[in-house]
């Protein structure tokens, strides 16, 4: 907040959209990390699981792969999805402010 004469409030608007958009961007990084990444994360958590269990039926295993790398692939969609959102909306906010 900035004060000005008088003693009255005016909070800079600008710069809470801009800390939006670096959150915003900051969320669409990680879904991208995590839809770029879900084979391979999920692969190793189940080969995780599989070496605390210690053996288990191949079609087991193809299954806990898929659901490890499904659950990255939902999580990273929905973070990229709201993080472009977000910059979407600030950066459109932004543009309207200014003018």
């Amino acid at each position: 907040m900035i004060r000005i004469s008088g003693g009255r409030k005016v909070t800079n608007t600008t710069t809470r959209m801009k800390a939006f958009l670096t959150l915003g961007s900051f969320i669409t990084v990680i879904g991208f990390f995590l839809l770029i990444f879900n084979v391979s994360w999920g692969l190793s958590l189940a080969d995780n699981w599989l070496a605390k269990r210690g053996g288990a039926d191949t079609s087991l295993y193809l299954l806990v792969i898929e659901g490890y790398t499904n659950m990255f692939l939902a999580a990273g969609s929905i973070l990229f999805g709201i993080g472009l959102v977000a910059i979407l909306f600030t950066s459109f906010k932004i543009i309207t402010i200014k003018n």
